[in-house]
């Protein structure tokens, strides 16, 4: 499986430090690497398709300050998709009021026929870019029917909903950043934690220091925004548990592709 790393504060945070623990993981999630600075609707996106450790561009990058209000990393271990840039996390689109969305997964999909017609009309394989294409279009339909932007309640609301139902029998680890707010999610225990400091929360698959990292409520939708959580979702009974024999049959399904 993946890690997913994330920084939501108040101002821009310098995450360097945190970052170059997260990317030291990369050993056991070889197969690509990602970084998004976020503020409002300007995402800065950077990624390859190689282990972090063994990047000479991240190695650079992270010897300069990593800085923004919204900071995402991935690392990537390879389920649904091949090896190659296309695939790597994060992903990144806008709904049809320019609002910019940017995701990253831990996670796999076993079964959600909503997400079959994305096959098609994405750029990768992965079925982390099909979860934010889907949650654009639902965001996107309840826009046109409304015949406005909806409001950060209303888009709330379409994300638990959506979340609640794909949880079941699917790892669902993620966080999604619309450029205000960020949406956290996991459905697997212990495996994500998050760090309250000053106008900052910071969120890992693995606590990355000795400060007082604590897991993530469970199987709830939470949204954060200047660092502090303002919103809690509808607590579901949909966890995960990882099933290592699924994952690899699954593994080998997709790399016959």
């Amino acid at each position: 499986m993946c890690e997913i790393f994330g920084v939501i504060g108040r101002e821009d945070f310098c995450a360097n430090e945190y970052l170059k623990t997260f990317y030291s993981h990369s050993d056991k999630h070889p197969h690509g690497w990602g970084l998004a600075c976020i503020n409002k609707d300007e995402v800065m996106l950077e990624k390859e398709s190689k282990q972090a450790g063994k990047s000479n561009y991240l190695k650079e990058r992270l010897s300069q300050p990593v800085k923004a209000k919204t900071v995402l990393g991935h690392i990537r271990y390879a389920t649904i998709g091949n090896i190659d840039y296309r695939n790597c996390h994060p992903y990144s689109g806008k709904d049809n009021y320019s609002r910019r969305w940017t995701f990253i997964h831990n996670g796999t999909i076993f079964d959600y026929p909503a997400l079959n017609s994305y096959i098609n009309k994405q750029v990768g394989d992965t079925d982390s870019e099909r979860i934010l294409l889907y949650i654009l279009d639902k965001i996107n339909e309840e826009q046109q029917a409304r015949q406005r932007k909806l409001s950060f309640d209303e888009r709330f609301d379409i994300i638990d909903s959506i979340v609640r139902e794909m949880a079941k029998g699917n790892k669902l680890n993620f966080l999604l950043s619309d450029g205000r707010y960020l949406y956290v999610h996991s459905n697997c225990k212990e495996t994500l934690y998050y760090l309250e400091k000053e106008d900052v929360t910071l969120f890992s698959t693995r606590p990355l220091s000795d400060e007082n990292w604590q897991l993530v409520e469970f199987a709830t939708l939470l949204a954060y925004k200047n660092g502090r959580l303002v919103k809690t979702g509808t607590t579901h009974n949909n966890e995960y548990v990882e099933n290592k024999e699924a994952i690899k049959f699954l593994y080998q399904i997709f790399s016959d592709l």
